[in-house]
């Protein structure tokens, strides 16, 4: 089944997917999840419906792989700084401050609808938390491999709860947007003291 679903992605070039993903995310941030069609999709990016409920399935998991192909660049294995500070602290550098700002916008509007739908609850779960959870596990692994942190913290679970909610909160709370300045300090603040880490790059 999967290599019959990979065949038919295939067909759709990686430029053409990316423009696909882009036309879905402008949408999105137009009229939100609940009014986003197949219909208002297939007119902005000159597609068949049949040729994205054929690439895709549907509207839940051509959202999540939107959202997903939007992030940045790069993942826990090709950011490895040799410390855990600097290794989050590369992670958060990915996306500058704008990127942020939109990226905070549009899941503070997709919030409700993921809730509220089972089948964009599992394509975010497929697609975006759990690929996002096993890069912190390994950046984590490192950690203890490198005896920055104990294997028994009991922080170590709950570096994404911590990541995520100051994402999330930083709106709420300060009615701001987050930015590099403010996840940085957070890291150093909070995240690593939690952890029990060292908050400096040891010294070759």
């Amino acid at each position: 089944m999967t290599e019959v679903a990979t065949a038919r992605r295939s067909r759709i070039t990686p430029e053409r997917e990316a423009e696909l993903y882009e036309a879905v995310l402008e949408l999105l941030r137009e009229v939100g999840y609940d009014a986003l069609t197949m219909d208002a999709i297939a007119a902005r990016t000159r597609s068949s419906k049949a040729t994205l409920y054929r690439q895709w399935g549907g509207k839940a998991e051509l959202v999540a792989r939107a959202v997903r192909h939007d992030k940045p660049g790069g993942s826990a294995d090709l950011v490895d700084t040799g410390s855990i500070r600097g290794d989050l602290h590369a992670l958060t550098m990915l996306s500058d401050d704008c990127k942020m700002e939109q990226n905070s916008a549009l899941m503070r509007g997709l919030a409700m609808a993921i809730h509220g739908n089972p089948d964009l609850l599992k394509a975010f779960k497929e697609h975006l938390v759990e690929p996002e959870m096993a890069e912190f596990r390994r950046v984590m692994q490192r950690a203890v491999d490198r005896g920055e942190v104990h294997a028994d913290s009991p922080a170590l679970a709950f570096v994404p709860h911590m990541m995520i909610g100051a994402f999330a909160a930083r709106t709420m709370l300060d009615e701001q947007p987050p930015t590099q300045a403010f996840l940085l300090s957070y890291i150093d603040a909070v995240v690593l003291p939690a952890l029990c880490a060292r908050t400096t790059t040891p010294t070759t």
